[in-house]
C-alpha cells in the first residue's frame, strides 16, 4: 500500500482548487494536498555574528560610556542596535530537533543542522522534535469480521520526517497520528476474523505478522499527509471481549481436542497397516479377513484409548 496513492491532485501551495476527499475504498479516504513542503532555510554559522555582536556591544557601551559628545552616543547606540540585530537572530539547535522558518507568516524552510546558527532576527523560528516517538493506543473494543466483540491495541513508532507538512498540514500533529492510529487499529480489527478455521483466510491471531504488515501499512497512508513517517508498528493486546471470552475459550479447547483426537486416529490407523503389512510380508503369520479386523480393532483400542489398556489372555482361539 503506497502512501503516494492517497494524495490529492490539487496544486494547494499555488492557490489551485483542492481535491476534494474521496473513498477509496477498503474505509480509507483520498487525502488533501499539503500545503507545502520541507526545504531547507538560508543560514549561516551562528559564531561569526555572535562574536560580532558582543564586540559591537562592547564598543557601542564603551563609546557612550567613555565620550560625552552626541555623535559618540549616537555611534554607540547604532553599535547597540547593530549588536542586538546580530545576537536576536542566533538560534541553538540540538541533536534530534529542528526549527521551522517563516517570515511574516510565510514558510521560508527548515533548519536541521546541529549548533549555533544564525537567520534573519525577524523570522520566527518554532521548534518541533525529529526524534523517534512511541505512541501506544488505548484497549478498544471493536467487532471482528465475524462479528464477535474483541479487545485490541498497538504500539506505534513514528517519526516526523517533513516537519513543513507537520506543521501546516494539520493541527496538532501528535494528536492527528494517535487518531489516525485508533482509526487503523478499528479498521483492521473489524476487516479480519480473530480466529479462522478456513486455511485461506487470514485471521487476526494466527496471522499476526502479515496482519500486522498491513496495518503499519494503514497507518503510514493515513499520516504520511502530515509528513509523518512509520518506523514500526506492533499488536499489544488481543483477545476476545470479557463477555464472550469463557464461551470462546471452550470453543478453542474443543477445537484442540477434535484436532489432537484426529492426530492420534490418524497416527494409530497408520501404525495398525504398518504392523499388518509388516506381519504378511515377513510371513510370521497367515490372517484372514475376520482375524484382521479383529487385529486392527484390538490394536486400535489400544492406540487411542485415553486410559491404559489391560490385556486379557485368550486361552483359546481367535473366535472364542
Amino acid at each position: 500500500m503506497s502512501s503516494g496513492s492517497f494524495t490529492g491532485t490539487g496544486d494547494a501551495a499555488t492557490g489551485g482548487d483542492r481535491v476534494p476527499p474521496q473513498d477509496l475504498g477498503g474505509g480509507l479516504t483520498r487525502m488533501p494536498e499539503a500545503p507545502v513542503s520541507e526545504h531547507r532555510a538560508r543560514s549561516v554559522p551562528g559564531w561569526g555574528p555572535l562574536a560580532g555582536g558582543l564586540a559591537a556591544l562592547a564598543a557601542g557601551i564603551a563609546l557612550q560610556a567613555t565620550l560625552r559628545n552626541p555623535g559618540a552616543a549616537a555611534g554607540g547606540a547604532v553599535l547597540e542596535v547593530a549588536a542586538v540585530f546580530a545576537l536576536v537572530g542566533l538560534t541553538a539547535i540540538s541533536p534530534g530537533q529542528a526549527r521551522v522558518v517563516t517570515i511574516f507568516g510565510r514558510y521560508k524552510g527548515t533548519l536541521r543542522a546541529t549548533g549555533l546558527q544564525w537567520v534573519l532576527p525577524f523570522a520566527r523560528r518554532r521548534r518541533i522534535s525529529t526524534r523517534v516517538r512511541n505512541l501506544e493506543t488505548a484497549t478498544l473494543k471493536v467487532s471482528d469480521a465475524d462479528g464477535n466483540p474483541i479487545e485490541m491495541a498497538a504500539v506505534v513508532v513514528w517519526q516526523v520526517e517533513d516537519t513543513a507538512k507537520a506543521f501546516y498540514a494539520v493541527d496538532q500533529f501528535p494528536s492527528f497520528v494517535g487518531i489516525q492510529t485508533e482509526t487503523a487499529v478499528r479498521h483492521i480489527a473489524s476487516a479480519y476474523a480473530y480466529d479462522s478455521r478456513e486455511d485461506e483466510r487470514l485471521s487476526l491471531r494466527q496471522n499476526a505478522e502479515e496482519i500486522t504488515g498491513r496495518l503499519s501499512a494503514e497507518i503510514a497512508a493515513r499520516v504520511a499527509l502530515a509528513g509523518i513517517t512509520v518506523v514500526e508498528s506492533r499488536i499489544t493486546r488481543l483477545s476476545y471481549a470479557p463477555e464472550i471470552a469463557q464461551v470462546m475459550l471452550r470453543r478453542q479447547q474443543a477445537d484442540a481436542i477434535v484436532a489432537a483426537r484426529q492426530r492420534i486416529v490418524e497416527g494409530a490407523v497408520g501404525m495398525v497397516r504398518q504392523a499388518i503389512d509388516a506381519l504378511s510380508e515377513q510371513e510370521v503369520i497367515d490372517l484372514d479377513e475376520e482375524r484382521k479386523a479383529a487385529m486392527v480393532s484390538n490394536l486400535l483400542v489400544v492406540l487411542c484409548s485415553e486410559h491404559p489398556t489391560q490385556p486379557v489372555v485368550n486361552t483359546g482361539t481367535l473366535y472364542q
